[in-house]
């Protein structure tokens, strides 16, 4: 499935370019006058099996290529937005006495290997690095990142950034936070939950979404994680993305209340990887 429209030069535009393991995006952001976002070009195709969440370097840098080859976007300034499940999130407590960033980068690839039982070589990790308190981190495989530069490259594009979709969201939106709440992103029949406490995140966790998920369903959910993190539940979860309809709706004393962060801003007429290379733009 392929959509494409035109391209005209403008001041004050960027790109977002979604990529997922079954599809990829391409938008145009407008900062000013006109739509905020329009949809150039989407392009969907079969994921690898059989594990359908697994990154098919070239696969995408194909579809991405043919995407990319409709347009004239050289000079355009891009940001690459990844599905969730493409990368992989952790907490990192930074060893007593850390000084240097070298300290930090071991810290966060021993937790890596201690989490995932794989060596952290293979990945490109970046993170909020913090010597005193902990922070988090997030990696995306090498042979994907080394594809989307040499791409971006090709096409001379201005890469502005490489990032999951849940980090393009939360650093958009944790500043709306209320005291107290909880974060989450909804896409694609996952939810990236992100529990709080007074120390900031204390993990993220990729949970399927089934079906017909309603208020009942959630408010079990946050209880569960409540009790695996030894947290109080949340009186409010604030989430951003496809947030089913019934979540929405305000707090009791045996459930949570759930708002979108987001509702003003989505583009839910469009499809999943466009909304995924939406992301967290302003």
């Amino acid at each position: 499935m392929r959509k494409a429209f035109g391209l005209p030069p403008h001041w004050g535009q960027s790109l977002r370019i979604g990529v997922s393991a079954h599809g990829v995006s391409l938008l145009r952001v407008r900062r000013w006058r006109g739509a905020p976002v329009t949809v150039l070009a989407e392009h969907r195709f079969a994921p690898p099996a059989p594990a359908p969440s697994a990154a098919d370097p070239i696969a995408i840098a194909n579809a991405l290529r043919a995407l990319l080859q409709e347009h004239d976007v050289a000079g355009w300034p891009a940001a690459f937005v990844l599905a969730d499940d493409l990368a992989r999130m952790w907490r990192v407590t930074p060893p007593q006495g850390a000084t240097r960033l070298d300290d930090l980068q071991a810290a966060a690839g021993l937790r890596f290997q201690a989490l995932y039982g794989e060596p952290p070589s293979a990945w490109q990790i970046g993170a909020d690095w913090h010597a005193t308190q902990p922070f988090f981190a997030a990696a995306v495989p090498r042979v994907l990142t080394a594809a989307l530069l040499a791409l971006a490259d090709e096409c001379r594009l201005a890469v502005v950034g490489i990032e999951p979709q849940f980090v393009s969201v939360w650093n958009r939106w944790h500043g709306a936070l209320a005291p107290g709440a909880w974060f989450a992103l909804v896409h694609d029949g996952l939810m990236t939950l992100a529990p709080l406490a007074d120390d900031g995140v204390r993990s993220l966790r990729v949970l399927p979404v089934p079906p017909g998920a309603d208020q009942a369903w959630l408010a079990a959910t946050l209880q569960r994680e409540a009790l695996l993190l030894d947290l109080p539940p949340p009186a409010l979860l604030q989430a951003c993305g496809a947030v089913p309809a019934p979540w929405l709706r305000a707090g009791t004393a045996s459930a949570p209340g759930c708002a979108a962060l987001d509702h003003a801003h989505r583009i839910d007429s469009h499809s999943v990887v466009a909304q995924l290379a939406w992301g967290g733009a302003p």
